[in-house]
């Protein structure tokens, strides 16, 4: 913070060094009858000599077109000559603005409309205003380029899943462009990205194919386990011949449980065998 302070200081001093290179014998003859006028009106001209400041405003002085020495006034009181002096008001306060719906063509040929929201404050009102006109109004432009510059080198993928990622990115390309301004931007974040409708279908069926996929694989895995658990069982079943009996039992006590009119009852195949043996 002190290096970017210390950045910024030769800025200020040689916007200012600029407009007090001197006043000239004009400038200094005007300057003195202002004044003079002023004190023999006094008390009634110390109400147009005194201005308030706002805790969070910054005034700069204009004397016969030029900046004082000493940079932005206030909070507080402060001392204009009347005639000579006019004086701008800076808001110091952090602003926020919405970057407008950008329609921006991807890295991968992909028609998106996105939007955003910026917040930036004041950092040197004097910069803010002798180096540009509007500097709010700058800034906006300048957001909605750099919105569309960034994610022009994107492809969708990265725009859906690397917002935060995009955000400092322009965070830091509107900080470095704006720096001369005297603006200092502190957050950029995307609001929304809005998908053409074709591509929203398209991209809901491949998730749709990607699911039932995953699903069919589940299932198969779980065929292929139950398979292996019968073959298990019946190798147990097949070394004890009584246990297919007991399965039978179980089965029917399964079936009675649920309260049913029919029930099938199994017979071993050999037993028939027999009942057919004994009628020969």
């Amino acid at each position: 913070m002190a290096d970017h302070e210390a950045g910024m200081a030769p800025k200020a001093r040689r916007a200012q060094d600029d407009a007090d290179t001197g006043l000239g014998l004009c400038g200094w003859i005007l300057v003195i009858t202002s004044l003079f006028f002023t004190v023999i009106t006094f008390p009634v001209s110390i109400w147009m000599c005194i201005k308030i400041i706002k805790e969070y405003e910054r005034a700069i002085i204009f004397r016969l077109g030029r900046i004082l020495k000493g940079g932005a006034k206030g909070p507080g009181l402060f001392f204009v000559l009347p005639c000579t002096d006019s004086f701008i008001k800076v808001d110091m306060r952090t602003i926020s603005f919405d970057i407008p719906p950008q329609e921006i063509l991807t890295k991968d040929s992909v028609t998106v409309n996105v939007d955003g929201v910026v917040y930036y404050r004041v950092q040197n009102a004097t910069l803010a205003v002798a180096n540009i006109t509007n500097a709010d109004s700058a800034t906006r432009l300048l957001a909605q380029t750099t919105l569309r510059n960034v994610l022009g080198t994107k492809n969708l993928s990265q725009i859906l899943s690397d917002r935060e990622e995009i955000a400092h990115s322009m965070q830091a390309t509107l900080d470095e462009a704006t720096d001369d301004w005297g603006i200092k931007v502190e957050r950029v974040e995307i609001k929304d990205v809005k998908l053409p409708v074709q591509l929203q279908r398209a991209m809901a069926a491949e998730a749709e194919a990607a699911r039932e996929a995953r699903a069919k694989v589940i299932a198969a895995e779980g065929e292929m386990n139950a398979s292996r658990a019968l073959k298990e069982a019946s190798m147990v079943i097949t070394e004890s011949p009584a246990a297919l009996q007991l399965r039978y039992l179980q089965t029917l006590t399964t079936i009675a449980a649920e309260k049913n009119s029919t029930i099938v009852f199994p017979l071993p195949i050999n037993m028939l065998q027999g009942i057919i043996g004994a009628n020969r």
